[in-house]
C-alpha cells in the first residue's frame, strides 16, 4: 500500500472507533429510567446518532424526544414520536431557536416521577439556543468569536450568559424530573461545564471570567449583552447524573492501534493540541523533518482542537489551514504524509473533513499558480487544496470528538 492507502485506513479505523452506539448503550444500562415519562433530548452535530442508539436500546420507552443537529447530519427518521430538526453551525440560525423551543416545550411541566434522557455532543453550542438577546446581535457576537481566535472555553464562557438554556440552565427547566445526561466530549480535557456550554452541568465560569475574555478580544456588545454578563449561572444542580461516552483520546489510541498494524512505530505526541492551526502545521513538520534519518516508519499522532484566527475572508477550517502549513514545510522530503481531519467529517464551514499533503503538495500548488503563503493570509485553504485534490472528504460520520492529526514517515 501507499502512504495515502494506509492513511485513509487510520483515519477510517479511528472514526469507527468514536462512533457513539455502544458507549450510549453502555451508559443506559446504568440509568434508573423507570417509571414516569421519559423525554429524549439529542443536541449536537453526532445528536442524530447518539439518539438513533438509544432508541434502539429503549424504544417505546421514549414518550417524546426532539433532536437537533447541524444540516446534512440526519440520516432519516428514528421513530415517530421523535422529532429530527437540522439547524445553523457555527452561528446559530432561526431553526436553531424554533427547534431549542421545541425542547423546551418537550420538557416543560414534567413531574418528579418524569425522567429526561439528555444526550449532549460537540456544536451543541451553536445547534441548542435561546438567545437573552436578540438574535441578531447572538450571530455577531458568535462571529466576532470565531473571527477573534477565542478557545472554545472562552466562546462558550461568553455565550452561556447571553442564552436561557445554556450554563445549566436547561436542567433547571427541566426539573423537578430527573436529567440523564450522556456527553461525548469535544474540548479537551472533557469539562463538563463547556462541552456544548454546558446546558445540563453547573457553571464553573464567573461573571468576572466573561468580562476578562470581552477585554481581551475587544468584543463589541450592547448595554443588555453587558448586563447579562453580569448575572451569575447556576453552581448548583440537583437533579442531574452526567456520564462521559469518549473523547479525543480514543481517536489518538486507535490511530496508534492501526500505525502498528501497518508497521509504523506509533509516537503519541498529545491530545490536547490547542494553538493556532498554521503554527500546529509548521510545528508537526518540524519534528518530521527532524527525524528523516529513520530506519523504521514513524508515524507521529496529535489530538485536540487547533484555532485559526481569520486575516482574511476564503473558505477553510483548522484542519485544512494545519495541512497547507505543513505543507509549506514539508516541501520536498519524499516518503512523508501529513493529515488533519474532524471526527464529525465537516472542518469548520467546509464539507471536507481536512487535508493530507505530502512533500510534493507545495510544487503542486505552484504548478496550479497558487501561493500558499498567500492562501493561509486569506484563510482560503478549502480551495488550494481542492485544486490539488488534497481534500479529505468523509462526509457527516455521527460523531464528535475533536480532530486528529497523523504525520507518516515510511522508509
Amino acid at each position: 500500500m501507499n502512504l495515502r492507502e494506509e492513511a485513509k485506513i487510520i483515519i477510517d479505523n479511528a472514526l469507527m472507533s468514536a462512533m457513539p452506539d455502544n458507549a450510549v448503550a453502555r451508559a443506559i444500562g446504568k440509568m434508573d429510567l423507570e417509571g414516569g415519562r421519559l423525554v429524549l433530548i439529542a443536541i449536537g452535530k453526532a445528536g442524530w446518532s447518539m439518539a438513533k442508539a438509544a432508541y434502539d436500546n429503549l424504544g417505546d420507552r421514549i414518550d417524546r424526544g426532539v433532536v437537533v443537529t447541524k444540516y446534512h447530519h440526519s440520516m432519516g427518521e428514528i421513530a415517530e414520536c421523535i422529532e429530527i430538526c437540522e439547524a445553523g453551525h457555527p452561528v446559530p440560525d432561526e431553526n436553531s431557536y424554533s427547534a431549542t423551543r421545541k425542547a423546551i416545550e418537550a420538557v416543560t411541566g414534567l413531574s418528579e416521577e418524569d425522567k429526561v434522557l439528555f444526550l449532549i455532543s460537540g456544536g451543541g453550542s451553536a445547534l441548542f439556543e435561546a438567545p437573552a438577546v436578540s438574535e441578531e446581535e447572538m450571530a455577531d457576537i458568535t462571529k466576532q468569536l470565531l473571527a477573534s481566535g477565542a478557545d472554545i472555553t472562552e466562546m462558550n464562557t461568553i455565550r452561556k450568559r447571553l442564552s436561557m438554556v445554556k450554563g445549566g440552565k436547561f436542567a433547571l427547566t427541566c426539573a423537578p424530573a430527573k436529567v440523564y445526561t450522556v456527553i461525548l466530549s469535544d474540548i479537551i480535557g472533557d469539562p463538563l461545564d463547556m462541552i456544548a456550554s454546558g446546558p445540563a452541568y453547573p457553571d464553573s465560569t464567573t461573571r468576572e471570567d466573561a468580562i476578562a475574555i470581552i477585554n481581551k478580544y475587544g468584543l463589541k456588545l450592547s448595554d443588555n449583552a453587558m448586563e447579562l454578563m453580569n448575572i451569575e449561572t447556576p453552581k448548583e444542580l440537583s437533579n442531574v447524573t452526567s456520564f462521559v461516552t469518549g473523547s479525543v483520546k480514543e481517536l489518538c489510541e486507535s490511530a496508534r492501534k492501526t500505525a502498528v498494524s501497518l508497521g509504523y512505530e506509533p509516537i503519541f505526541l498529545s491530545a490536547s493540541l490547542n494553538c493556532e492551526a498554521r503554527e500546529a502545521g509548521r510545528f508537526l513538520a518540524s519534528i518530521v523533518k527532524d527525524h528523516m534519518d529513520t530506519r523504521i516508519p514513524l508515524a507521529f499522532i496529535a489530538g485536540g482542537e487547533t484555532v485559526v484566527h481569520l486575516t482574511g475572508n476564503g473558505l477553510g477550517g483548522r484542519n485544512q489551514e494545519l495541512a497547507l502549513s505543513a505543507a509549506i514545510e514539508l516541501s520536498g522530503l519524499e516518503n512523508v504524509l501529513l493529515f488533519s481531519v474532524g471526527s464529525d467529517g465537516t472542518d469548520g464551514p467546509t464539507d471536507a473533513a481536512g487535508g493530507m499533503v505530502t512533500g510534493e503538495s507545495l510544487g503542486k500548488l505552484k504548478a496550479a499558480g497558487i501561493d500558499a503563503n498567500e492562501i493561509l493570509k486569506n484563510n482560503d485553504a478549502y480551495n488550494a487544496l481542492k485544486a490539488i485534490d488534497e481534500l479529505v472528504m468523509t462526509g457527516p460520520t455521527g460523531t464528535n470528538v475533536n480532530d486528529l492529526t497523523v504525520a507518516l514517515i515510511k522508509v
